[in-house]
């Protein structure tokens, strides 16, 4: 498992609104059984109800996401599956998100 590898949503409760899920978690901690994920939502159901910095907007696979970093949790390893592809080319604005959700900058 890889930083900032995206996974489909699992759930089928949430899959709906959220569909993938983007693995934001250090290396460093791959023995854990959980992984910290945030999901990425559709951004026209979003539209005008969010923060750029807080959730930016994301290109993936010709669809317009937002990453919906008020959401972040941790998710069981064992129930991601395998990676469908990864958002590694949008380090900065994710830990943008991360830096302003915890510190406010």
């Amino acid at each position: 498992m890889a930083q900032f590898d995206v996974y489909r949503n699992p759930s089928p409760t949430t899959r709906k609104h959220y569909p993938y899920l983007v693995d934001i978690q250090s290396p460093y901690l791959d023995d854990l059984a959980t992984r910290i994920v945030i999901p990425l939502a559709y951004a026209a159901a979003l539209s005008g109800t969010t923060m750029a910095r807080l959730t930016p907007e994301i290109d993936y696979e010709g669809e317009r996401l937002l990453l919906m970093t008020p959401q972040i949790a941790a998710f069981p390893k064992n129930k991601l599956g395998a990676p469908i592809g990864t958002l590694a080319h949008m380090r900065g604005a994710i830990l943008g998100a991360l830096d302003f959700a915890v510190v406010g900058i």
